[in-house]
């Protein structure tokens, strides 16, 4: 290849260390001529794509698993070439070597340089993948990068796929592999609200619906309350989860197989189940399986779900540790940062509410999703690379917020227990606990008083002579108020 000492154009997101090389080699496509830095590992169609895509300004080597996934992919296709005799032995070799190579550190992310948003249903990464590869490869090998003579990034590692089913075989691996930190993530938050919940349950306070005071309960109550709903979004995401160990590799282009070994799927498929450690099954049927995204919409909806879920728990948090003085301040949420530029000693629920905003977020990707899958055509889906992005970071910021959530916030809430038991003595809504005994109307007329004369239900229930004192006691027992706990006479 010739050398150059000119300088490179500009390449979008790609490596800074690579696009400040002096050092040149040109490349060809069907475009003409290009220069390339000698550095990188990337090629020319790697170069077309940073600068027609400088969108997000983030590339696919921002998302390890992607580019994990890619790699594997694209060893177990060489393999299962190789043991069809379509690829000889020695570039079988080259490939493997190469992709073993990047499995095993993450020095080469960087050469994946595309723009993760991108036109052309992901024929950007795959090419990015396929020239990085190759020059590793190569240069393993003793040789130059671009002798592409020795070794073709689409000749070779690209051989029997097309980026139909390469790039969303490698989506949904690299969505099984996302999915694991956040179902730690989520495991670690269930436990620490379990911990909660067990340490408040002898804390009495008052419940609430619609904001207004209800009836009793304890505030463990409230926080076993949060365990479980998070609990079930775990077993969700596994049980959804497991629609990407059906893949459509082997596909090729359009679901027909064109160009592949009639054997080659089914080979492949079996192949990369054994590298990735996930039990993967081979569509039944390709031509749907390399245009349908539901399995995606599915998923970005229990991302959304918990999402949602999340953001009402913080909402929770930041009423019920809302004052300190002047509000409900039922719990302390640990104080983290000072809270105004102008205001000494005001401390936010900044942890709450930036999980609050990732919320809103993932809520936002998964009408994103939603559109995109729709959009598809035919035999195909170009919006794939968005619906990527939006799966990939969806699941790394949720993971992250709860995990912050978790070890910034939850382990350290403490409660106001004294607080909380005020609130429930004072409350009028204990009237409801008499109810049985006196009825709907003689309950309505004391709650009534009590609100107008700013009295206790208990007193005036005595005034009235209604009950005697050691039966009113038994029925205004807020412990019993916090379970079932009536009776037939």
């Amino acid at each position: 290849m010739a050398t150059d000492n000119t300088k490179a154009p500009t390449l979008g997101t790609a490596s800074k260390t690579s696009i400040e090389s002096a050092e040149m080699r040109r490349e060809h496509d069907l475009l003409g001529d290009a220069l390339v830095p000698s550095s990188a590992y990337w090629g020319i169609h790697t170069l077309r794509a940073a600068e027609n895509f400088p969108i997000t300004g983030v590339p696919i080597g921002h998302f390890p698993d992607l580019v994990r996934s890619l790699t594997m992919v694209k060893l177990a296709a060489a393999r299962t070439n190789r043991h069809l005799g379509l690829l000889p032995a020695d570039k079988a070799e080259m490939i493997e070597s190469a992709c073993t190579a990047i499995l095993s550190s993450r020095k080469y992310n960087e050469e994946f340089a595309v723009d993760a948003v991108q036109g052309g249903a992901g024929t950007s990464t795959n090419m990015n993948a396929n020239e990085v590869i190759a020059n590793i490869a190569l240069t393993l090998a003793g040789h130059a990068k671009g002798e592409y003579q020795i070794l073709h990034p689409n000749d070779h590692v690209n051989m029997s796929q097309s980026t139909n089913d390469a790039y969303p075989t490698a989506l949904c691996l690299s969505t099984l592999e996302g999915v694991k930190s956040l179902q730690r993530a989520l495991q670690d938050l269930s436990l620490a609200l379990k911990d909660k919940g067990a340490e408040f349950s002898d804390v009495l306070k008052m419940g609430r619906t619609q904001l207004q005071d209800a009836v009793p309960m304890t505030l463990g109550q409230e926080f076993e309350g949060f365990h479980v709903t998070v609990s079930e979004d775990i077993l969700r995401l596994g049980e959804v989860a497991s629609l990407f160990n059906e893949v459509n590799l082997g596909a090729t282009a359009i679901g027909t197989g064109i160009n592949s070994d009639p054997s080659y799927a089914p080979l492949v498929v079996k192949e990369l189940a054994a590298i990735s450690g996930h039990p993967l099954t081979l569509a039944p049927n390709l031509i749907e399986a390399t245009s349908d995204m539901g399995a995606f919409v599915l998923f970005s909806g229990v991302l959304k779900r918990i999402a949602v879920k999340l953001s009402k728990i913080c909402n929770d948090l930041r009423l019920l540790s809302s004052g300190p003085r002047t509000s409900l301040g039922e719990i302390n949420l640990p104080a983290r940062q000072a809270g105004s530029s102008i205001m000494p000693g005001k401390v936010n629920p900044v942890i709450p509410e930036v999980v609050n905003q990732v919320a809103y977020l993932v809520i936002g990707h998964d009408l994103t999703v939603t559109m995109c899958a729709e959009a598809g055509q035919l035999q195909l889906n170009a919006f794939e690379p968005t619906i990527a992005y939006c799966i990939m970071t969806s699941l790394r910021m949720l993971t992250a917020a709860i995990d912050t959530l978790t070890i910034r916030c939850i382990k350290g809430i403490t409660a106001n227990r004294q607080h909380c038991l005020d609130t429930v003595n004072n409350s009028i809504t204990l009237v409801t606990a008499l109810g049985p005994t006196l009825g709907y109307e003689a309950c309505s007329h004391i709650a009534s008083r009590a609100l107008i004369e700013n009295r206790r239900v208990r007193d005036i229930v005595l005034e009235e002579g209604l009950l005697s004192e050691t039966v009113l006691d038994d029925l205004l027992c807020v412990e019993a108020m916090t379970r079932p706990s009536r009776r037939s006479t």
